[in-house]
């Protein structure tokens, strides 16, 4: 079963970057998009961003709208959640997750948790004041 591996997560200052990453654990998978949600602590999960793999269009949450930004690499199969600017409310666990069953979904289709049917296991990104 297909696994995502996500990695980059750590302890930083504010206003500091991290740039995570997220890797099928098959490098032939194949997926229509793939997003990035996060948890922070005592919260539900909540969306951050999305990118189609096809075309590269993405999609952020309204929080971290000209902060953060993600990229794909096509040969590396990898995908990329680059975090500027960061805040202490950013703490939280963050998650990658890919839609591979479905596609042809619109952007404003792929921000809900139930979009997604393979997640990654979580990287916790902490962000002290």
């Amino acid at each position: 079963q297909v696994q995502l591996v996500e990695s980059g997560g750590g302890l930083v200052q504010a206003g500091d970057s991290l740039r995570l990453s997220c890797t099928p654990s098959e490098p032939r998978f194949s997926f229509y998009a793939m997003a990035w949600f996060r948890q922070p602590p005592g919260t539900e999960r909540e969306f951050v961003g999305v990118i189609t793999w096809r075309n590269g269009r993405t999609k952020y949450a309204d929080s971290v709208k000209g902060r953060f930004s993600i990229s794909r690499v096509g040969a590396e199969n990898t995908v990329y959640l680059q975090m500027n600017g960061l805040k202490p409310e950013d703490t939280a666990i963050y998650y990658c997750a890919a839609e591979s069953s479905t596609w042809g979904l619109t952007l404003s289709e792929l921000d809900g948790q139930n979009d997604y049917d393979v997640w990654g296991q979580g990287t916790q990104v902490t962000v002290s004041s």
